[in-house]
């Protein structure tokens, strides 16, 4: 039996996101950790056609370079309109901060809210957090 959602993912990670600007990290020879948050995210459920609603939390080490946060927001503001799976919105955030960043190692968790009763927590990360 095919399901109503079946398809509407598809081209999910070919999905044409604004670009996250990077600056230059002054410290990379340092291990040290930048820690986001925004209470704000949000998407629409691809089945239903509803708002999700979400705090994304961030951790990366940069190496090279930092991401830029005006750009990242203009970032998140991009998915308001679009239909994407919580799974597949947090692991697209992390392979884009991944590609603009080049971070040591990157963790990404969507706490999104609960909807018929049910709340989802997505984590996804990249490389091996080191202790500090």
């Amino acid at each position: 039996m095919k399901k109503a959602y079946e398809g509407l993912q598809e081209n999910v990670r070919k999905l044409k996101t604004p670009k996250i600007d990077v600056w230059a990290n002054k410290y990379p020879d340092k291990t040290y950790t930048i820690n986001i948050e925004t209470p704000e995210f949000t998407c629409i459920c691809p089945k239903t056609g509803l708002p999700d609603f979400a705090m994304i939390r961030i951790q990366y080490s940069p190496a090279k370079w930092c991401m830029e946060l005006k750009s990242f927001k203009e970032y998140l503001i991009f998915y308001r309109n679009i239909g994407i799976f919580h799974e597949h919105v947090i692991n697209k955030m992390l392979e884009d901060l991944v590609a603009a960043c080049k971070p040591r190692w990157a963790q990404i968790t969507g706490e999104f809210n609960a909807r018929g009763g049910i709340r989802t927590v997505v984590s996804a990360s990249y490389g091996v957090k080191c202790k500090v």
